[in-house]
């Protein structure tokens, strides 16, 4: 992806999640430069990937196969074998009409999905087997508290104010329909780097092209400007 494409889309959603009644803590909007002069007291957002998470998982199609996300809160992954500590995350995200977050599902993560506002969120649903392929058996979840049981492969339409809850190790692709959606995720810690299956190989950070400075740097790219890392 070029810088220039990426601080488009963090304007474009820094505006579409403010319309929402969204915003964003203090650091979402530090420059390279703040970046460059903080210290120690930094080192939760830098370590837990806090901020910026902008992929278009390999494609070089973010209209099409890409997603906009930004980690509100994280925990350490070791609290979860301690049962002690922060063991949640939130993060905020934005689908676009006819924009496919592929099939993937998450190890350890328990997630709820919320349909903040906007559009209508379509979410397909798999069960996996032992070896992690696609299941043929019916899929059970449970949509604001109701149980509801769909073929597989079959789909959830989430309203805005709507949620389903994902367990772990069930494959989900979605894509906003009407109009984009802003989208809630309240989970587990997440864990991008190990926590994350995808069906079918993809790149989760986009490779980039620097063809203008950075407007906000990416939770990735702390350390090129952070030097207490």
């Amino acid at each position: 992806m070029k810088r220039s494409q990426i601080n488009a889309i963090m304007r474009d959603a820094d505006a579409f999640m403010c319309a929402h009644g969204f915003h964003l803590p203090p650091f979402a909007y530090w420059s390279p430069a703040d970046w460059a002069a903080k210290g120690d007291e930094v080192q939760e957002i830098v370590q837990r990937q806090l901020g910026w998470d902008i992929t278009d998982f390999g494609s070089g199609d973010y209209a099409h196969r890409g997603l906009f996300i930004f980690t509100v809160r994280n925990g350490d992954p070791a609290n979860l074998a301690r049962g002690s500590g922060k063991l949640y995350a939130e993060k905020v995200l934005i689908s676009d009409v006819g924009q496919v977050t592929p099939l993937h599902f998450h190890w350890r993560k328990v997630e709820d999905i919320i349909n903040r506002g906007g559009g209508r969120l379509v979410i397909q649903l798999f069960n996996s087997t032992a070896d992690d392929e696609l299941d043929s058996t019916p899929v059970t979840v449970s949509t604001d508290g109701v149980r509801r049981t769909l073929p597989a492969g079959g789909k959830v339409v989430l309203e805005p104010g709507e949620s389903i809850t994902l367990p772990a190790r069930l494959y989900h692709a979605f894509w906003a329909e009407e109009s984009r959606v802003l989208i809630g995720e309240v989970s587990l810690v997440n864990d991008d780097n190990r926590d994350n299956r995808f069906y079918e190989p993809v790149g989760r950070f986009p490779e980039i092209e620097e063809d203008e400075p950075p407007l906000y740097l990416l939770c990735t790219e702390y350390a090129r400007y952070y030097r207490n890392g």
